[in-house]
């Protein structure tokens, strides 16, 4: 039987880091009672009984739970960058004709790069361990070296959002605050719920 992923995403405000654990509490106490977060040696948010992974930038934070892991997100706006001296010293040279062949680079550098990330974050190792070398499934699917694990995007305006989850997924719950744009249902192959507040 297939899992549920819970999407949450915000403004950043003042103090992202902040932000994005009251984020996370606030979504795990909707899917287990009293949440506790901590986290482990390396930094990774832990809330008992939840597989649970946050990302933020300055303008915002993005939380996921669910009651089945391993889980991983990475988020990162859209704006203007330089990404071709990056996708070369990391990407594999199957990723590079990839991104060459996208209407948009920059979309498809950060695709690849959130991928890795959110990979990183679900395997508890974030980008050590040649982690921004492991080859990333062109476009989103199931990760070759970790055929556990499923790589999706989370359509966002202005940003890209990668979710790690395990394969099996069957749907994503993306719930917003009513300040942000609503998700593109139609970006995904996997069912979308939209919630807003």
């Amino acid at each position: 039987m297939g899992a549920s992923v819970h999407v949450w995403v915000a403004p950043a405000g003042a103090e992202p880091r902040a932000r994005a654990h009251a984020l996370l509490l606030e979504l795990a106490g909707t899917l287990v009672r009293a949440p506790r977060l901590s986290h482990s040696p390396d930094g990774q948010p832990l809330v008992p009984g939840l597989a649970v992974s946050v990302s933020h930038t300055h303008q915002l934070v993005a939380v996921v739970a669910s009651y089945d892991g391993p889980l991983g997100v990475d988020l990162e706006e859209v704006y203007p960058r330089e990404v071709q001296a990056l996708a070369g010293r990391w990407f594999t040279a199957e990723e590079l004709a990839w991104t060459d062949r996208q209407p948009d680079e920059l979309i498809a550098f950060l695709q690849l790069w959130t991928a890795k990330e959110a990979v990183g974050k679900a395997l508890g190792r974030g980008l050590r361990g040649a982690g921004l070398r492991r080859a990333m499934p062109l476009g989103g699917g199931v990760v070759e070296s970790e055929p556990h694990l499923l790589v999706t995007y989370v359509p966002w305006p202005g940003a890209v959002l990668a979710l790690a989850a395990p394969v099996g997924l069957t749907e994503i719950v993306v719930h917003h605050e009513t300040a942000l744009r609503s998700v593109d249902r139609s970006r995904t192959s996997l069912p979308v719920v939209v919630r807003g507040n």
